[in-house]
């Protein structure tokens, strides 16, 4: 099984990052593997021009790379990495890139919502067994910001055995799942 490719975003990055496509093109390739620019286009619904020249962006960044020979659009491409991670704080005085983290991160918070929105849309549809093993779970603790440092790195070990056991031998009915994980002190009302 391979090492989980892990990038923590740098100024740069971040910037290239907090595009709408850019961050679609990303996520596509990370959940789908491997595609051309004409194949992310028809996927996204977008033209293989603004797709091409996106993933070329990606590239210069280090976030995407080519993934086997071809030419112009017909050119496979593969995301450079299996996670991204940031924390605002790391840009402090880079407005830009302190700007590109809250873009992401609201981002990222709106496509949880149509994630789950689209399962719930789905769900009456989906096998029983499917419909048993999803959960949505609200936790409420009291913490110090170094328990919740450590709570976060517990559960990321968790996820990554199972990703190592699961990569390994699928079983034959397993689906990819997207797994978010959220820990965030309370800052107002609810």
């Amino acid at each position: 099984m391979a090492e989980l490719r892990h990038v923590e975003l740098n100024a740069r990055q971040i910037r290239i990052l907090a595009h709408p496509l850019r961050a679609r093109l990303l996520a596509q390739l990370r959940l789908d593997g491997p595609a051309t620019a004409t194949g992310l286009a028809g996927a996204l619904g977008t033209n293989t021009g603004a797709t091409s020249y996106h993933l070329r962006q990606l590239a210069d960044v280090g976030l995407v790379e080519e993934d086997r020979p071809g030419r112009g659009r017909e050119r496979w491409w593969r995301s450079a990495h299996d996670v991204s991670s940031w924390r605002r704080s790391a840009y402090a005085g880079d407005e830009d890139a302190m700007a590109a983290a809250d873009w992401l991160n609201s981002y990222g918070v709106r496509r949880l919502a149509d994630l789950v929105e689209d399962w719930h849309r789905a769900e009456e549809n989906e096998p029983v067994e499917w419909q048993e093993a999803t959960d949505f779970s609200d936790y409420v603790l009291h913490l110090n910001a170094g328990q919740l440092g450590r709570l976060i790195g517990e559960l990321d070990e968790v996820i990554e055995r199972h990703r190592r056991e699961t990569a390994a031998a699928p079983a034959p009915d397993a689906r990819q799942v997207q797994l978010y994980l959220y820990g965030v002190p309370r800052v107002g009302p609810s």
